[in-house]
């Protein structure tokens, strides 16, 4: 169930982004209709488990010595809020269905909203806090897709960045919170940080702890000073809008403060931290929707407001302003998200936002006028809905005291004050857009209904906020109460849902900010009605302004400060740099450990093994001598390097190691050999007298090419002529074909036993052939190179000065009989390369090696008969080979969760094949068949960016040539 929950929303987001043309607008809201509508029916499926007091539970192993399982769980409050995200999220894709242009990429736009919804659900429902962190960050990429989803609009990009950016640093932050709590409690499971409490509180990293994991709550919720990346986030679609404020985004900082509330709350630094942001942010925010012109700028302070008394009520440590707190979580997502559509849907019929420009629209949309007032007295606590049930615990609980705190005592003051605001603010919503006199020169001058069904969520929700606001106990009281035991366990007070409470002062609070609200409107209405965005005062305090200076100050000044007095856009000084580090860091462990050197013994060396290593240091010595004279002499005497370590590997017993890198020399010197024929040519003309600053800059870099060579080999011989202890590798020897059924201690290590580090290493290798395209797909080579080669330049005029022959045969000629070798090579070497991958998990081979003898096979068929007649003949897709090796690799990983083993655990046996015998067949196979399809695809698509630089050079040649011939007509 909750795996299922957690998947759909993904699969229904990938469906949406790779099957559907983006022309298509039907058939993807009805996959992300049907996707959330199915999350709804889970959720709804779950709640007689969870209304019995239980939880639900799944677990996947991922690394459980360490604590890190792919653990979910469900409870009342998380049950709640997939109700909210799923049912919510339903609605706002029937609304978008209507709301978005023919001329937008709808596949991509619900592909984003899905994924969003995946990972919301993800955060509510983890039972691992690393888990959890993971989500949180997902929700702040998709939430940066979403906001840019028109990303043409300057003020669409400028949003997301900020959003991305203040939210993925405060992800940062909660990542290393719940690591400071992981090792407070000594484990990352939920339940068991949840039943910590006094253990949390009491320990010395508590206020840390505290401090990160707040900074992770606040910046996601836009609490004060962390605003105001909020309202600049109204670029997005509107229907992105309503979810983002209602049910996901902003209240997933507020979900967590919930969440951990047992754990973390009831100490001063809980109350005044919180308490401070909260008080602030409820004032501001509603201070500044006030004045605020665009619809959704209104709605967007109106949310801060509204979260910022969510915080204030949970930082006042007492469970009945929790259970407020849950409370007005429900209700806030049911009004916002419909004053957002309804706000939408007056966008979309007027052409503007702005309220300067609206007004008289209740006889234009009289439907959309009624549920907008009704919504909007919702937000301003009017009795009978649902808003005015949750503020009046508010303000009870304001009343009370929690600390002896100058913010416990301004409480009541503040939040009358922001009750008021609240009101005004909602009135100036009704009055403003819907009564008054005609609208005139609107971008759209006749406004009309919307059609039935985009209409049709925001009547859904506002039946809601009235049948909670005049029957809560009966509606939502059953649902409010597993959410709030849930969170709250046996510290659950009494409360009531009761309309009536009597004559009281909460009651008489609601009368004051009713009154003084309606009062506060009509005064400024003329002011409102002209003025400037934004609030008097605190107007040109802009907070995008701010970020943006913080921004350039941190990434551009002092960046390029940085640069200037630390960095150099030279190359030999970065390669001393990096070869320093290097240095210090091999010395100075052993320094620092008091290791003494032993002395140094030359008995028991063979001869022509030393002969072998002597050979290998002049022709190293030599690579880098001619590196600059001759190249392709240096890469020859390069490659002479790789075969003496080749060889090394053979005599010290390494088959395995010497097999891998004589292919990885074979393809990557064809592969530089192919790149060097772009390189500029060398320039005969420098100067080449020897200053006597260059002379000491060379000695430096001899000196420190010695010492750091000298070290090496220190450190080579350390480590070799040490005691050594009861390492790992006894435990590889002892445990791989018992364990991972092979003979091959080196392929088992792996493709099972560091199986996680290999795919990681494949992941890595993919990207590196990705960027190694995307640079040589845009690489021009200088004006010197791209002229034909000397030697070829003599051959052509050679076949032109005769009539029988034309240009090129002579350089076929030389390659005919190598060309057809190379062809016929072709079947050989695919048989080669798939005996290597069989017999890979008991002799020396492997997919890896497979992978690279496969790719000399491609290799020689480019060499043979070039790029054009290779291509032509053989239909080879890199990137599919790449993509299915990396998900060949991931699935066998997650095949063992549904085994009930931990990720990528490998099962081997023998199996009976005719005319073959015996033959292994671990899982692991399958993993390594991915480590084999990821190395050919790589390596190909790296040949394939290099070829056609040659095929792109001969039409820019041809283009010359008719140039030419036009100009010479």
């Amino acid at each position: 169930m909750l795996a299922l929950l957690l998947v759909l929303p993904f699969v229904g987001s990938l469906l949406s982004a790779a099957l559907l043309k983006s022309s298509s607008r039907s058939l993807p809201s009805l996959i992300s209709g049907v996707v959330a509508l199915g999350c709804f029916g889970a959720s709804a499926a779950a709640y007689p488990t969870i209304a019995r007091g239980e939880i639900l539970r799944a677990k996947l192993q991922w690394l459980p010595q360490f604590g890190l399982d792919f653990a979910l769980r469900m409870d009342g409050f998380a049950w709640l809020f997939c109700v909210l995200i799923s049912g919510i999220g339903f609605l706002v894709v029937v609304y978008a269905r209507y709301y978005m242009s023919e001329d937008d990429p709808v596949p991509r736009f619900f592909s984003f909203l899905l994924a969003f919804m995946g990972a919301m659900l993800g955060i509510v429902i983890s039972g691992n806090v690393i888990l959890l962190s993971v989500f949180w960050e997902l929700t702040s990429i998709f939430s940066f897709l979403l906001i840019s989803y028109w990303h043409n609009s300057a003020a669409a990009r400028d949003g997301a960045r900020m959003a991305l950016t203040i939210t993925g640093i405060g992800g940062f932050c909660l990542l290393i919170g719940v690591l400071l709590l992981g090792n407070i409690v000594g484990s990352y499971d939920l339940d068991k940080i949840l039943a910590s409490g006094d253990i949390i509180r009491n320990h010395p990293l508590y206020l840390m702890a505290l401090i990160f994991f707040l900074l992770g709550a606040l910046t996601k919720s836009a609490q004060f000073p962390f605003h105001f990346w909020l309202p600049n986030a109204m670029a997005a679609p509107t229907p992105v809008s309503a979810f983002l404020h209602s049910a996901t985004m902003v209240k997933a900082g507020v979900f967590l403060l919930a969440r951990f509330w047992p754990a973390l709350a009831g100490t001063y630094e809980w109350f005044f931290i919180l308490g401070a942001a909260g008080i602030i942010t409820l004032l501001l925010g509603a201070y500044f929707a006030m004045f605020q012109q665009d619809l959704k700028g209104l709605l967007a302070y109106s949310t801060i407001s509204h979260l910022g008394l969510i915080t204030t009520l949970l930082s006042l440590g007492s469970p009945l302003a929790t259970v407020a707190a849950i409370f007005h979580m429900v209700n806030h997502a049911t009004f916002k998200a419909s004053l957002f559509m309804a706000a939408g849907i007056i966008d979309h019929e007027t052409g503007t936002r702005d309220m300067r420009r609206l007004s008289g629209l209740y006889t234009f949309l009289p439907i959309t006028g009624t549920l907008a007032m009704v919504a909007s007295a919702a937000m301003a606590g009017v009795p009978l809905l649902n808003g005015f049930l949750s503020k009046e615990m508010f303000f009870a609980e304001a009343v009370e005291t929690h600390a002896d705190s100058i913010l416990d005592r301004i409480l009541p003051y503040v939040a009358t004050l922001a009750g008021a605001f609240s009101v005004a603010y909602s009135l100036r919503f009704i009055h403003t857009v819907f009564f008054g006199s005609p609208p005139a020169d609107l971008p759209r001058p006749a406004p009309h209904e919307p059609p039935r069904w985009m209409r049709f969520p925001i009547e859904i929700l506002v039946v809601i906020c009235l049948i909670v606001g005049i029957v809560p106990s009966f509606s939502i009281g059953p649902f409010l109460h597993v959410a709030v035991t849930s969170v709250l366990g046996a510290d659950t007070p009494e409360y009531s849902l009761s309309i009536w409470h009597g004559f009281n002062l909460p009651l008489v609070m609601s009368m004051v900010a009713l009154v003084a609200g309606a009062a506060i409107y009509f005064i400024l209405r003329r002011y409102l009605a002209s003025c400037a965005d934004g609030p008097p005062v605190f107007r040109r305090l802009r907070g995008q302004r701010i970020f943006e200076r913080i921004l350039v100050e941190v990434s551009w000044r002092w960046a390029r400060l940085a640069e200037q007095r630390l960095g150099t856009r030279k190359l030999q000084p970065q390669l001393r740099w990096v070869v320093f580090t290097g240095f210090l860091a091999g010395m100075l462990p052993l320094t620092l450990s008091g290791f003494e050197p032993r002395p140094f013994a030359f008995s028991g060396v063979d001869p022509m093994f030393a002969v072998v290593w002597l050979i290998g240091i002049c022709l190293a010595i030599g690579t880098a001598f001619m590196a600059k004279y001759h190249r392709l002499a240096a890469l020859v005497m390069l490659g002479g390097v790789g075969l003496t370590v080749c060889i090394t590997f053979v005599w010290l017993s390494a088959p395995d190691l010497a097999v891998t890198q004589l292919l990885v020399e074979i393809v990557t010197t064809v592969l530089i050999l192919l790149g060097l024929r772009w390189l500029p040519k060398r320039n005969e003309g420098v100067d080449d007298a020897v200053t006597l600053r260059a002379r000491f800059r060379r000695f430096r870099d001899l000196a420190l090419a010695i010492v750091c060579g000298i070290g090496m080999t220190f450190v080579s011989y350390a480590v070799m002529t040490m005691p050594v202890p009861d390492a790992i590798a006894t435990y590889f020897l002892e445990n791989a074909y018992s364990e991972g059924g092979g003979r091959n201690v080196v392929n088992v290590i792996l493709v099972d036993f560091r199986g996680f580090d290999t795919l990681g290493e494949i992941a890595v290798l993919g990207i590196v052939a990705l960027t190694v395209y995307s640079l040589l797909r845009r690489f021009r080579p200088a004006a010197d190179s791209m002229s034909m080669p000397e030697q070829q330049l003599i051959q052509n005029r050679f076949d032109e000065e005769r009539p029988e022959r034309s240009a090129g045969d002579t350089v076929r000629e030389y390659l005919l009989v190598p060309s057809i070798i190379m062809q016929w090579m072709f079947p050989v070497l695919i048989t080669f390369a798939v005996y290597i991958f069989m017999r890979g998990h008991d002799l020396p081979g492997g997919g890896f090696s497979a992978g690279l003898t496969l790719s000399i096979a491609f290799l020689l068929q480019y060499l043979a008969g070039g790029t054009r007649w290779a291509e032509d003949r053989i239909r080879i897709l890199p990137l599919r080979w790449m993509g299915a090796g990396l998900l060949t690799a991931m699935l066998t990983g997650i095949g063992a969760w549904f085994l009930g083993y931990p990720f990528l655990t490998s099962h081997s046996r023998y199996i009976e094949l005719p005319l073959i015998g015996k033959m292994p067949a671990a899982t692991a196979l399958f993993f390594d068949l991915g480590v084999f399809l990821l190395v050919v695809g790589s390596t190909v698509l790296i040949l394939v960016a290099l070829a056609h630089q040659s095929v792109r050079i001969n039409r820019l040649r041809a283009n010359d040539a008719e140039k030419a011939k036009g100009g010479e007509a």
